[in-house]
């Protein structure tokens, strides 16, 4: 079975990984405390969706090297600030612990393969 070659952000598994688990993050915040609309339910979406957002932008700018990794950086810190997020959830009691655990093992896996995009970035920079 040959592998289809990437042709957008949408096509990379990371950025997949990344967009199902803001997904779940969303499903599970809707059932958080009302009182904390404007805090934890809202941080924890934003950071999550900012994974992703922030990989469409670096798929955007791999013409040059360091405004790639340099947006890669900003999906790494995301991605360990929903982590961050995902343990406060935990600990207030509006997520259980198993789906914490899912989740924060997700987010390690996303964010071994960000780091391995940000070590490695020549196979990702477009070719002049």
């Amino acid at each position: 079975m040959e592998k289809k070659p990437i042709q957008n952000h949408q096509d990379l598994k990371v950025y997949q990984m990344a967009f199902d688990a803001a997904m779940k993050i969303f499903e599970i915040s809707k059932k958080f405390n009302v009182e904390e609309r404007y805090s934890l339910t809202d941080q924890i979406r934003r950071s999550s969706r900012s994974v992703c957002a922030n990989l469409a932008e670096a798929w955007r700018k791999r013409r040059y090297e360091a405004a790639f990794v340099a947006k890669l950086n900003d999906c790494e810190a995301e991605a360990a600030e929903t982590q961050t997020w995902i343990e406060f959830a935990v600990k207030c009691n509006y997520m259980d612990v198993e789906s914490g655990r899912e989740l924060y093992r997700i987010y390690n896996k996303i964010l071994g393969s960000l780091v391995n995009m940000i070590t490695n970035p020549s196979p990702w920079l477009m070719k002049r």
